[in-house]
């Protein structure tokens, strides 16, 4: 029979008060407290979070709601989110909502019937309505991943700008003119268009809106547009793919093409997931500072629940370069030019 917080009391010789004290970290005595402890171990007591809720207080639990977790970058997101929350002794009850509507409200209406202490919404929440709403009704809420934020909610996120900027800008230096983007239906992949498109502009080259192809998220897809692309009258001498999943099927679809890489093709991600590091070859690609990212939202969101006013803004972090194997010199001018110096 599982035991409850009176066996605890009558067992450690203390009242039920104590007990409620130690459970939530309020001032008790020494003595009491480890006595209590010692006792909760031995009976393997563990506190109702529902009945927590039902009385009003915090569950220390989190809802985190991402896109897709089979995309390294969002599994890696859950995880620090997750390690991070644990060091405050919080849980994380993760939701994939493949960015669909319903599945955001429903998991948000489940989320909230268990009586969370807040929410971290990832990689372009889409649910605009449901996100103000849980503003008006004061649950805490951070945005992860967003480059379109609300104005009422803090967001934490990298600058897809500048890492697209510098993805195009290293093409471009390397004698790249015919520049495609394949892109996903996001804010991020958006603002990392915006930044490739502003490269192109600073170095007087044409946008040719005709390279810049949506995929869904699947590398299948990817190297469907890629094979597309490449069939294309004027073809493009370099690709970027708006993340690694992406660059994943761009290099299947230039093997296809029997297009070497990157003697022939360059190819970039974005992410610097482990896919990037473990493909042949490696891939250019944009880090993002995940790490940093999560822990910086999981800290803003236990502040907040925690009665802390915070004030709402965007935090940008800045992106990272990672120069490897899958670019080199444009074909038309590679000539003598020796191949860029690897990661």
């Amino acid at each position: 029979m599982k035991s409850t917080i009176y066996d605890v009391a009558e067992k450690a010789g203390v009242s039920i008060s104590t007990v409620s004290k130690v459970l939530n970290n309020q001032p008790v005595g020494k003595k009491s407290k480890q006595k209590v402890l010692k006792i909760m171990q031995e009976l393997n007591y563990k506190p109702s979070v529902v009945a927590s809720a039902l009385t009003g207080k915090r569950t220390s639990t989190i809802g985190f709601l991402l896109p897709d977790i089979a995309n390294p970058i969002v599994a890696e997101m859950a995880r620090r989110v997750e390690d991070r929350a644990h060091e405050y002794g919080f849980n994380v009850v993760v939701c994939s909502t493949d960015l669909k509507l319903e599945k955001e409200e429903r998991y948000v209406s489940l989320l909230r019937q268990k009586r969370v202490d807040g929410f971290i919404l990832a990689g372009g929440f889409r649910n605009r309505e449901i996100a103000l709403e849980l503003v008006k009704d004061n649950i805490p809420v951070i945005l992860l991943s967003e480059s379109q934020p609300y104005s009422s909610l803090t967001t934490v996120t990298v600058d897809n700008f500048i890492g697209g900027y510098e993805l195009a800008s290293h093409l471009i230096s390397l004698g790249h003119k015919r520049i495609a983007v394949i892109a996903e239906d996001n804010s991020s992949s958006q603002e990392r268009i915006r930044g490739y498109k502003q490269a192109l502009k600073d170095n007087d080259l044409d946008i040719p809106e005709e390279l810049i192809v949506t995929s869904n998220s699947s590398p299948e897809h990817a190297q469907l547009l890629t094979t597309s692309l490449l069939d294309s009258f004027s073809p493009p001498t370099a690709i970027m793919s708006c993340n690694d999943v992406l660059a994943i099927g761009t290099l299947l679809g230039a093997r296809e093409k029997s297009l070497k890489v990157p003697e022939e093709l360059s190819i970039t991600g974005f992410d610097n997931t482990l896919l990037s590091k473990s493909c042949d070859p490696p891939l250019t690609t944009v880090e993002v500072p995940v790490q940093n990212m999560c822990s910086q939202a999981v800290d803003l969101l236990i502040e907040e629940i925690k009665g802390k006013t915070i004030e709402k803004q965007k935090i940008l972090m800045l992106p990272k370069l990672i120069i490897r194997k899958s670019t080199s010199f444009c074909p038309v001018q590679s000539g003598n030019i020796a191949s860029i110096q690897s990661e």
